[in-house]
Formats: C-alpha cells, structure tokens, sequence
C-alpha cells in the first residue's frame, strides 16, 4: 500500500511537469487501481470528502450537466447526484475495475441520470463546452482537456481528501495558475476534516 501511495505521487509530480509522461504512467496507474477497486471504499473516512461538499454547497445555481473524472466507485459523483436531483451525472475512470464497482452501487432510483464510463482523461469523448460542473476527486488534472469540457460560465471543483498527505495531490497555487491561464477565475478554497477543496469558475 505504501508503495503504491509513493507511485502516485511519483507520478503526478512527473506528469505535472511534463503531461506526455502520462503515456509512461498510464497503464500502471490503471493496473494499480484495477487491484484496488474490490477494497476501495474501505480505504475512505467517511468525511473523506467533506472539503468537497462545502465547495458543492458555495456553487451559485444547480448544475444540468456534471463530469466527475476520476470517478473510482462513484462515491463523489453520487454525492453531487443526490445534492442536485435535477442533474445528469457522468462519472468516468481509466481503471475499468472502479467504474464497474461503480456502476454496482448506483442505486436505482439514481440511474436514469448517472452513468459511469472507461474513459482517459487526456482525450474525452465530449463536445467542448459539454458541462458546467467538473469535479475531481484525488485526481491528476489533464487543465486543457478539463478546460475544454467545461462551458463558458461554468464551475469546476477539485478535493484533495487527505490534503497535502493526499497521494495524488496539486498545491492550490498551481491549480489557480494553471486555471488562469486558462480563463478560470473566482478562486475560493475549502478545508474540512483533512481534506481541502478548491473551486473555480470559467469565464
């Protein structure tokens, strides 16, 4: 486990300073959650994403449509599904393993507006503009395909669920740098248990 904790952590520092390292990094990062998912769940606290839902709470309007990349077993993207009845949710992960996990807890009563997808987030099957919600959740951020996705007017929101302890884990300063420089403004930060979230708003 500690082991696999160093790995992420290896490769989110190498793929934030050069993102063609993700090719390097893609398939083992995929194995590795593949053999996580059975136990995932029970690997969280259960305020784990706490900092998440005081930034869902700061959003100004219900979202229509939400993107949670890097889904895992859907746990944020049923969070947000329940917080925003109105919404269609779409959860997607590269580790195949997570997204059928996933789809075995989407309760029935959420499924005709959730759906979980295999799918890498460098290259995204969408259209640009296609939601006005991004959450991420632990996640490495591809920040020209997240910017592509999201509309004009539109939030996106990332938490960290151990903070800086977090083995994927990107200091607030680079996520408004790199969103900056992407048309991303409105900046506010959030903390609860251990976690930290930090939202943003696209111009």
């Amino acid at each position: 486990m500690n082991a696999g904790r160093r790995f992420a952590r290896l490769a989110t520092d190498a793929v934030l300073r050069r993102p063609a390292l993700w090719r390097l990094f893609r398939w083992p990062l995929r194995a590795q959650f593949d053999r996580l998912a059975p136990h995932w769940d029970s690997l969280r606290s259960p305020d784990a994403f706490a900092a998440m839902e005081l930034a869902l709470d700061a959003l100004q309007g219900p979202p229509d449509r939400v993107l949670d990349l890097g889904t895992g077993t859907g746990t944020v993207a049923l969070i947000v599904a329940r917080r925003f009845p109105e919404a269609e949710v779409v959860g997607v992960d590269i580790s195949g393993k997570m997204v059928d996990a996933a789809r075995q807890k989407l309760p029935p009563e959420l499924a005709g507006r959730v759906r979980f997808e295999v799918a890498d987030a460098t290259r995204l099957a969408y259209a640009d503009g296609d939601f006005d919600l991004v959450t991420l959740a632990n996640m490495i951020p591809f920040f020209d395909e997240l910017a592509r996705v999201v509309a004009p007017g539109g939030r996106v929101v990332f938490s960290f669920s151990a903070g800086p302890e977090t083995p994927i884990w990107v200091t607030p300063d680079r996520l408004e740098r790199e969103l900056a420089a992407r048309g991303f403004a409105e900046f506010a930060g959030f903390s609860a248990a251990k976690g930290t979230a930090l939202g943003a708003r696209k111009r």
